[in-house]
């Protein structure tokens, strides 16, 4: 006994109608987008460096981790050595937004096989954005669009940087 089908029983035609339509409406929403030249939208660093808005406050860090767990975050200063140690971490600590921050920027530069070595700065500025980029690799982080309790983590880091801000 042998059955016999068609491909056009295969998917219902509706299905086949919706697929298309979505084929349709991306190709238009691209041409559009193209032919009016409707620019991307811009990064803050272009926006700041565009509005000539400057830093406040500013640090280079480095990041180490310890055999026991611990990140220690050393304040490194001009010559590029550092300067000593600008906060611990100890494991358990409430602070899993720095260590998710420099998981990622970590593991970006494992990918490009940068150590650990090189800074980052952490910038405040004017307008009250805090910023974190990597010295390498030019990534740069807005730590402002975490939220306030994040942004304040990171802030801690630079001394004064609240009273700067707040102008007191």
């Amino acid at each position: 006994m042998s059955s016999t089908h068609t491909h056009a029983d295969m998917l219902p035609r509706g299905t086949l109608m919706i697929a298309g339509a979505l084929v349709l409406f991306s190709l238009t929403t691209v041409s559009v987008v193209r032919i009016a030249n409707i620019p991307a939208s811009a990064s803050p660093v272009a926006l700041r460096a565009a509005a000539g808005i400057a830093p406040v406050a500013s640090r280079d860090l480095r990041f180490l981790d310890r055999a026991d767990g611990a990140v220690v975050i050393e304040d490194i200063g001009r010559n590029g050595v550092a300067d000593g140690v600008a906060s611990v971490i100890e494991p358990g600590q409430q602070t899993g937004f720095i260590r998710g921050v420099m998981r990622g920027l970590a593991r970006d530069r494992r990918s490009r096989g940068i150590g650990d070595m090189p800074p980052f700065n952490l910038t405040l500025w004017r307008d009250g954005e805090l910023s974190l980029t990597d010295s390498v690799t030019g990534r740069s982080i807005e730590l402002t669009a975490f939220g306030s309790t994040n942004r304040a983590a990171f802030a801690a880091l630079l001394p004064g940087a609240q009273a700067k801000k707040t102008g007191a």
